[in-house]
């Protein structure tokens, strides 16, 4: 049980972290120019683990009490990953898609402001980590959330990890649409499957 609540967490959390967007590419610009690097991913790890665990054991207690929320986010939950699915896909199959790192320097005072905004100022951090990860983590018995919690940190911290420490040595192939393509393509099946499972599984 915990093993399987572990890789649940883990997946989840790998599907709704893994995407292009504004964090994902300061993070990106900040390994390719081998600048502050270590500050920034632990800001957005230790981030992600704090508002996951908020989402597991705050929200998504208080969403498995109440059968109209229940309701309300297992259908608003699979509508956003559904359309969150759909959004990758138009990415995965766009010519153009694909991220330029930018290029210049900042303090690291800066850099850590971009990044704290653009974690807790982002809409979309607290929709995937808190509202998504809390709801599907209301599907786990109460012995489970640890474990599912836990696997969606772990893939948070590696994500981030990767992305941030990774990006200098793989420079070249990080800056080609075809592995963005690649990366959302996955994506939008992860988050298409996910958001059926909210459908057809009810929640509580």
């Amino acid at each position: 049980m915990a093993s399987t609540a572990l890789l649940q967490g883990w997946l989840t959390g790998a599907g709704l972290i893994v995407a292009i967007g504004a964090q994902n590419a300061l993070v990106l610009r900040q390994g390719l120019m081998r600048q502050h690097v270590a500050p920034v991913v632990a800001v957005c790890a230790l981030s992600d683990v704090f508002l996951i665990c908020v989402g597991v054991f705050g929200l998504g207690s208080l969403i498995a009490a109440s059968p109209l929320l229940l309701t309300a986010f297992r259908y608003g939950g699979a509508a956003f990953l559904l359309v969150y699915a759909f959004a990758a896909a138009r990415r995965a199959l766009s010519p153009k898609a694909g991220l330029q790192a930018q290029v210049g320097t900042a303090s690291l005072g800066t850099v850590l402001g971009s990044t704290l905004a653009m974690t807790y100022l982002n809409p979309h951090v607290y929709l995937d980590t808190v509202v998504l990860l809390g709801t599907v983590g209301a599907q786990q018995p109460a012995d489970a959330r640890m474990a599912f919690a836990a696997g969606a940190s772990l893939a948070s911290v590696m994500w981030f990890s990767l992305l941030g420490f990774g990006a200098a040595a793989v420079a070249a192939p990080l800056r080609r649409a075809v592995v963005w393509r690649s990366i959302d393509a996955v994506i939008a099946l992860v988050m298409a499957w996910l958001g059926l499972q909210l459908l057809v599984r009810p929640l509580g």
